[in-house]
């Protein structure tokens, strides 16, 4: 007990160092925070960059509008002045348009007297090259540092189409400023989205992992054959359909241990079987002891008789003679049905399934009994059926009608009647044979197809029966699948077998 107390919290110990809700968490909340610095990276590195690009593509489309104006002559109408002061609002953009001859300011936005002297500096004064962003034939832009405020601005500066001065500027520590914004809001805001996403995980692993450790617990469970607790979860996830399969599972096995318990009670019984089995072959070997004795005592008796000369006449040796063949005959009989009802029995002997017509079988085998028939005085009865055509093994098949037709002779009673009758059922025929006579009590009815058995000894002994004829019937029916069977009447009794026509 104490060692498995100590299995059992190794297992939790390792569970809770392996947990995947630990592992969820992990993954998950690594690869937020990975994501928010990737983002703060990209953020301080790219974005002012790419905050300055778009900053360039204004200022040119703020030229291009300033030029359309000013070849239209509609520089200084109200609504062009109002749509240019949205572009520059936009972007943060200074504007001033001067006449380069008079240098008079023609447009101007936000300090025109500073920003007319830095057009007329960049003029004169030339182009620092690696400050150059855009050079072109109209129009240029550089970044430039204010000398007095020390304050960067991007610039583009040049000549309309229609001669005039212009130069659009923007400060750039808005941008850095935006940037600077941008970086601690998302600092701020990723620390809450990781607090945010910590609790979400924790939730979301909870959700996920308490299936599966149903699951978990359902697989202990059925470890110790306890097969009755099943997943209950009815969604469509593959958590749900892992729960379904073990319960599928848990039910297989427990049909299958059900099988095995089934299979060993069948075991049992094999063995319980296999003792009478034993039973019966010591009971058979005293059978045949004792069928056999009678006739060797009688051989053994007469032949020392003939030897001794007991009796010298010609008639009393024939009498010895005729008992002797006849014990011999008896024992021969008896040898060669042994051996027939092993075969059956023991699977040895081949059954060769061959189309033939019983009804013909029939009247030979009665036709060939004749003499038999006349010495009991018997008037068997059978239609002239036309030819019925059944699936057996011809052979044996006949060896069951004699036998049956045999008993039907030797049992004859009364009338002395035999009636031999065919019915089709279906596709199957019927073959039994009557006889009139006593109806076999019904103690004995079911031990009647066992070997050596007999409802009246002393009769079977007067015609020579051994007790082995029906055992042999049964053998040959088993070993073709089909049915055989017994009806007592009032009057008689009637043997019967069942054969397949197609």
């Amino acid at each position: 007990m104490k060692n498995i107390l100590i299995r059992n919290m190794r297992r939790d110990a390792d569970t809770m160092k392996y947990s995947m809700k630990r592992q969820f968490a992990f993954i998950f909340i690594s690869l937020i925070t990975g994501t928010l610095l990737l983002c703060l990276i990209l953020n301080s590195t790219l974005l002012g960059t790419y905050y300055i690009n778009k900053k360039q593509n204004a200022l040119v489309s703020a030229y291009y509008s300033i030029n359309e104006a000013s070849s239209a002559g509609d520089i200084i109408s109200e609504a062009y002045d109002i749509e240019l002061k949205k572009i520059c609002d936009k972007y943060n953009i200074q504007v001033l348009v001067a006449d380069g001859e008079s240098e008079a300011v023609k447009y101007s936005m936000n300090d025109p007297k500073t920003v007319l002297k830095q057009l007329f500096d960049n003029i004169f004064r030339g182009v620092d090259e690696e400050s150059l962003l855009l050079n072109t034939d109209n129009y240029k832009m550089q970044v430039v540092r204010d000398y007095k405020t020390q304050t960067e601005y991007i610039e583009m500066w040049g000549i309309l189409d229609n001669g005039y001065l212009f130069i659009l500027r923007s400060a750039l520590e808005g941008i850095r400023e935006s940037v600077s914004i941008s970086n601690h809001f998302l600092a701020y805001v990723g620390l809450i989205a990781i607090c945010v996403s910590a609790l979400l995980v924790v939730w979301l692993s909870n959700r996920v992992t308490k299936p599966i450790l149903e699951l978990a617990n359902i697989s202990e469970r059925m470890k110790h054959l306890d097969f009755e607790a099943k997943y209950a979860g009815n969604d469509k996830t593959e958590i749900a359909i892992l729960g379904n399969n073990i319960n599928e599972l848990s039910e297989a096995l427990e049909e299958t241990i059900s099988e095995l318990r089934t299979a060993n009670n069948e075991l049992l019984k094999d063995i319980e079987t296999k003792n009478k089995i034993d039973e019966m072959r010591r009971e058979f070997l005293s059978n045949v002891s004792h069928e056999l004795k009678t006739p060797i005592a009688l051989i053994q008796g007469y032949a020392e008789g003939l030897k001794e000369g007991i009796n010298d006449d010609e008639e009393s040796r024939e009498f010895y003679c005729d008992v002797i063949m006849d014990e011999a005959s008896r024992m021969n009989a008896l040898v060669r049905n042994l051996l027939t009802l092993n075969k059956l029995e023991a699977g040895n002997d081949i059954v060769n399934m061959e189309r033939f017509d019983v009804a013909a079988l029939a009247k030979n085998y009665i036709a060939s009994a004749d003499i038999l028939i006349r010495q009991k005085e018997i008037s068997v009865r059978m239609e002239d059926y036309d030819p019925i055509y059944v699936w057996g093994d011809e052979f044996r098949v006949e060896e069951v009608f004699m036998n049956y037709f045999t008993n039907a002779i030797n049992h004859a009673l009364g009338d002395r009647i035999i009636d031999v009758k065919m019915v089709k059922d279906g596709e199957r025929v019927r073959i039994s044979v009557f006889n009139t006579g006593n109806s076999i009590p019904e103690e004995c009815v079911e031990h009647l197809w066992e070997k050596f058995y007999k409802v009246d000894k002393a009769r079977s002994r007067e015609y020579g029966g051994s007790g082995i004829g029906l055992s042999i019937v049964k053998a040959v029916m088993e070993s073709m699948n089909q049915r055989y069977g017994v009806i007592n009447y009032d009057n008689g009794v009637e043997f019967w077998f069942e054969l397949d026509m197609a």
